[in-house]
């Protein structure tokens, strides 16, 4: 009589830090915030889109939660995949940092648009380079799915021009504006 009830309590044991972990860690969808998510714009020169971005809007998304002054440095392996190191601070510009060192393949070869990252082992989610601009100084991130959606710049701090444009240009490939989060630098 005491074996199973041994052996019950040892998968409780294992099983629960393993549920919390999912939990916690494993990214959940949010709502969907565009219905009809564009092909990318335009084909992507790689090497310019490497280095350092700045996230200034995004739509919210469990692994980036409560995350402020989020950066994304991307630079180019040997094999031709792409090193991703997001980062970001905990509630706040000058809260505790927080960072996921990541791995990007390419899916579309012909434009370099579309991307498969990811951040937990086997599990690839899309990365659509949906717009950027022709000097690379900003691009609009998102996927297929209309759940997730990034704007990134260069510069910490852009003009109000320019995320007034980005602002217009998001509306216009179809996303729903309310669901945005601002990024605070």
């Amino acid at each position: 009589m005491k074996k199973p009830v041994l052996a019950a309590g040892a998968a409780t044991a294992l099983a629960a830090p393993i549920g919390y972990f999912i939990w916690r860690y494993y990214p959940r969808p949010g709502p969907v915030g565009n219905y009809a998510v564009p092909e990318p714009a335009k084909a992507v020169d790689l090497s310019r889109y490497m280095g350092r971005w700045y996230e200034q809007y995004r739509y919210d998304a469990s692994f980036e939660e409560g995350l402020e002054a989020v950066t994304a440095d991307y630079s180019l392996n040997r094999d031709g995949s792409v090193r991703v190191v997001n980062q970001g601070r905990k509630r706040g510009p000058n809260g505790k940092l927080r960072k996921s060192v990541g791995k990007a393949k390419i899916e579309d070869k012909a434009t370099n648009a579309k991307l498969k990252v990811s951040f937990f082992g086997p599990f690839y989610g899309n990365y659509w380079v949906l717009d950027h601009g022709d000097n690379y100084e900003w691009s609009i991130v998102g996927e297929p799915s209309g759940r997730y959606l990034w704007v990134l710049t260069r510069n910490a701090k852009p003009g109000a021009v320019l995320l007034g444009e980005l602002e217009a240009r998001v509306r216009a490939l179809g996303y729903n504006w309310s669901m945005i989060h601002f990024t605070r630098h």
